[in-house]
């Protein structure tokens, strides 16, 4: 009853198939791809962290002065290559002035820590460019200064996360 597409196929096509998919290494390539009940939770853990994270960044200016302190405090120890990847020569300047903003970036495979540069450039006199809209570049933390970051925002234990 089953209209697979092994049924259309030739019967040594389709043997050739069930072999590949029995084989050991098969098996083992298809059972990686599969998330166990331990990995969910802690990804939804680490999701849940994240958009309560998201939250009091947006609604809370205490919280958003403290991500603040703490990402600049980190850059005047460390310096700004420990803290970031890739970052532009303005957005260099921006953070040296303490111009910026710490936000949750969604946009990759996993949300992480990030800081948006809120210095306005220097207009050009006579330029007749578009608006831009209100799209603004973000650059993500390091490993090292997001567990930090997020780790100062916790205070306490327990079941409950609370925020500063």
């Amino acid at each position: 009853m089953s209209d697979s597409y092994l049924d259309h196929l030739p019967s040594h096509e389709r043997e050739k198939i069930r072999k590949r998919l029995r084989s050991p290494e098969e098996y083992e390539r298809l059972r990686e791809k599969v998330k166990g009940p331990e990995d969910l939770e802690r990804e939804m853990n680490r999701n849940a962290e994240f958009a309560e994270a998201k939250l009091h960044l947006e609604t809370e200016p205490s919280v958003q002065e403290h991500a603040k302190d703490a990402v600049a405090a980190f850059i005047d120890k460390q310096g700004l290559d420990s803290a970031f990847d890739k970052l532009p020569a303005s957005a260099r300047e921006a953070l040296r002035k303490g111009q910026f903003e710490v936000t949750v970036d969604v946009s990759g495979k996993e949300p992480r820590l990030a800081v948006k540069p809120t210095a306005k450039p220097k207009e050009k006199k006579g330029a007749t460019d578009a608006p831009s809209g209100n799209v603004a570049e973000v650059y993500p933390l390091k490993a090292a200064l997001q567990q930090q970051v997020m780790a100062s925002f916790k205070m306490g234990g327990g079941d409950g996360v609370a925020w500063i």
